[in-house]
């Protein structure tokens, strides 16, 4: 079993570990970090069945006092209240500053964890153990968790970085097509900004064996942003290649739309983008096109396009009347600009 480590350095060091099955052995990569302590599993009732077990065993015989709290999956669970009921059952459980929480789940479970233990006895060590394709190229470079408001997604959360990562690649075999697809999106979109071979393997298709190479390709691409970021301090705004019109398109189908379509839909937008100024060097709308539609993810999403721009006015801060925005030069390479209102406009236009 060939085990790949990454160390991430910025701003707070620790390493991502990935591999296929090596949950069997969670406890002993987690005593390589941490000794023995209370450990709290936060896992929800799709993962538990599946993993919890074989988690918390491993941890016992490493001599780790296991307990867990199992959610309700979703992204309704995404909330302060969740995060309360937490904070009292660490409490009601004594956990103390010495002990740790361990994430085990996807991306939600991951922000939740990732709050609560920023908030929990002033910060609290936790470890991450991603179980979808997406939590493991997205959320195992993150450092920030997000929490839902009433007033809309992600607007409250936390800085707080993880003591270690640790990715079974094993585990994306149990994930439904639609949750795998969100992991193919945030990969292509990483492909996209720093890395064309890993965008050409998209491309042509070839991912079906390879989940371990391209977990590792998409946290060293984080991994060499941050490190971009001590610099040059806008770098990290890159990895939000095509927010601008993904968040808004899934605001204006009230989430309905999936990340993996809005994405795919937000990165042909911005690609057109570049295409109508003359920035990108090849056709990355069709590239982008034909990649998503190899994937089955569809990027055309019905829209009004006079509501998504005011969607997209509403939730963006204009500088002189212009809108900051990731282009791309050409696949592997984008970079920071800006856009008017009246180029929106004309993208967004049907053709």
């Amino acid at each position: 079993m060939t085990l790949k480590r990454i160390q991430v350095g910025v701003p707070v060091k620790y390493e991502v570990l990935i591999g296929d099955g090596i949950l069997t052995d969670t406890g002993k990569y987690i005593r390589q970090f941490v000794n023995p302590c209370k450990a709290l599993i936060i896992t929800d009732d799709n993962v538990d069945p599946l993993y919890s077990e074989t988690v918390s065993n491993s941890l016992s015989s490493c001599g780790y006092s296991v307990c867990k709290y199992v959610i309700t999956s979703g992204e309704r669970a995404k909330n302060i209240h969740t995060v309360g009921a937490i904070l009292e059952f660490s409490a009601d459980n004594l956990l103390s500053e010495s002990d740790i929480f361990i994430a085990l789940g996807g991306g939600v479970i991951m922000d939740i964890t990732g709050v609560t233990a920023a908030l929990f006895r002033s910060g609290l060590r936790y470890m991450m153990i991603p179980t979808s394709f997406w939590g493991a190229v997205d959320s195992s470079t993150s450092g920030v968790s997000f929490l839902n408001l009433l007033a809309g997604r992600n607007l409250a959360g936390a800085r707080w970085y993880p003591s270690l990562v640790l990715c079974d690649c094993g585990t994306f075999k149990t994930l439904p097509v639609s949750a795998f697809e969100n992991g193919i999106a945030e990969a292509i979109r990483l492909g996209m900004v720093d890395d064309l071979r890993l965008f050409e393997q998209f491309e042509s298709g070839s991912i079906a064996f390879d989940h371990k190479n391209i977990v590792s390709r998409c946290v060293n691409i984080k991994r060499r942003i941050l490190e971009l970021s001590k610099h040059e301090c806008d770098a990290i705004q890159l990895l939000g290649f095509g927010d601008i019109f993904g968040k808004a398109i899934r605001k204006y189908s009230d989430y309905s739309v999936s990340y993996a379509n809005s994405l795919a839909f937000a990165m042909v937008m911005a690609s057109k983008v570049a295409e109508k100024r003359g920035i990108t060097r090849e056709n990355c709308s069709e590239r982008l096109l034909r990649t998503f539609n190899r994937h089955n993810i569809d990027p055309n999403i019905p829209y009004d396009a006079k509501l998504l721009l005011h969607i997209i006015l509403y939730d963006r801060k204009l500088t002189d009347g212009r809108i900051p925005i990731i282009l791309p030069v050409r696949p592997g390479m984008c970079r920071r600009d800006t856009v008017s209102i009246d180029e929106l406009w004309q993208v967004l236009q049907p053709e």
